[in-house]
Order: C-alpha cells, then structure tokens, then sequence
C-alpha cells in the first residue's frame, strides 16, 4: 500500500514540486494538500493520512501549533516539519510538538523520500548532523537544565543505556553509535527500544528533547557536567 502523504505549504509552487516528486515514487500518493495548519486539520478529519510534510511559517494556523493539534489526536499520522536555516529556532519546537523529525526545505528529493519512508516506518532522527547543527544553534535558549536532569525514568535506565541516550541526543544514528560503543546495531537498537519504554517516549526526537531539556545534553553537543 502506498504512503498516502499530505502537503502543507501557504507557497502552492513549493507544494507543486514536491508533489511532482513524490508522484514519480511507486510507493508514495499525495492524498491531499493545505495551504495552512487550519485547513490542514479540517482535512484530516475526513482524509487518512500517514504522513504530513509540514511548513513551519504559514498564516491562520502555523506548523508548529498544527503539528500539536494533529499529533494529540489518536492514531495520527507521523508529521516531517520543513524548515530553512533562518528558521532553524522553530523547528525544536515542532518536534517538541510531537513531529518525528525535521528536513530542509532544500533537501535533494532523495534525501526527502528517504525521510518520508524512514518516518512512516517508524524512524524519527532523519538527518542526524543536521539535528546537531540545528540544536547547537539555538539550544542556548532552551533550559539550562540542572547538574542532575530532572526526569523520573533516567534513574531507571542502565549506564549503557544512559551512554547510548546521550550518544541518540547528540544526533547519532544507530550505526554511529554502534561504531563508537563497539556494539552491533541490532544491541544498540535494543537499548534505544529500552530507553523509550523506561522514560515513557515516542521515539528517537523525543529522546533528543527530552536530554536538551533536562541538560543531560548542552550546546555543543557535550554530556552535561
């Protein structure tokens, strides 16, 4: 069965492209398009939907607050938030906001598609150096978190899973990861299965949030002290 995606973009020739790329894929329908986040959601609610490309910047209802409004609702579909590097500050928002993950708007179309099937089947970080780059930028806005993270299932979890939460935070795919621990990746993606049963998460983004937040990760990318 094929992806059914939405396009949600206030630039109709942004949407035109992407549809047109994605409607070479054999995999991949555009089942419907929004020009903001408002109309978007009333869509949803007669469409179904498995994923949503979401613009951050759009009037009535921005991505940011529509992606809330649809990832509270049961069964939502996955929501991918497009943003540029002068709007890089709105994008940890939106993945605060239950999106599973981030592209630029000027992604190769191979790096978007792949993006789309990694989300649907259940991936979150899609491009980790630019989850880095991104969270390095602004992450001094977010709390500055205290010398012991205050989250009730980081006590919970082991110290290698607690290593391989940080090495996640820090924007690592499984494979990175492995290759630093001297594990295989089949482990590593046990104990990051692990970790989001013990602290109660969605998936990997919510795993980079979450270490951001509490300052078990600081700017810079390093452990906190």
């Amino acid at each position: 069965m094929a992806i059914r995606v939405m396009l949600v973009d206030d630039q109709v020739l942004l949407r035109t492209g992407f549809r047109m790329v994605l409607a070479a894929q054999p995999d991949m329908e555009v089942v419907a398009e929004a020009g903001d986040g408002a109309e978007a959601i009333g869509i949803l609610r007669s469409t179904a939907v498995d994923v949503v490309l979401m613009d951050v910047r759009m009037p009535r209802l921005d991505g940011v607050e529509a992606t809330r409004r649809i990832c509270a609702q049961p069964d939502a579909p996955k929501v991918l938030i497009l943003t540029t590097f002068d709007l890089d500050e709105y994008a940890f928002s939106g993945l605060r906001a239950g999106a599973s993950g981030f592209m630029l708007k000027d992604v190769p179309p191979a790096e978007l598609l792949a993006a789309i099937r990694s989300v649907h089947s259940g991936d979150a970080v899609v491009a980790p150096s630019t989850t880095r780059r991104l969270l390095d930028r602004f992450s001094q806005s977010l709390p500055s978190g205290s010398s012991e993270p205050q989250h009730n299932g980081i006590g919970k979890l082991t110290e290698r899973e607690r290593e391989v939460m940080l090495l996640v935070a820090q924007g690592l795919s499984n494979g990175e990861i492995a290759a630093r621990l001297v594990l295989s990746e089949a482990t590593v993606k046990t104990h990051v299965g692990r970790i989001l049963t013990k602290l109660s998460l969605r998936d990997r983004v919510q795993v980079v949030v979450l270490a951001y937040e509490t300052g078990l990760v600081r700017a810079g990318g390093g452990g906190a002290g």
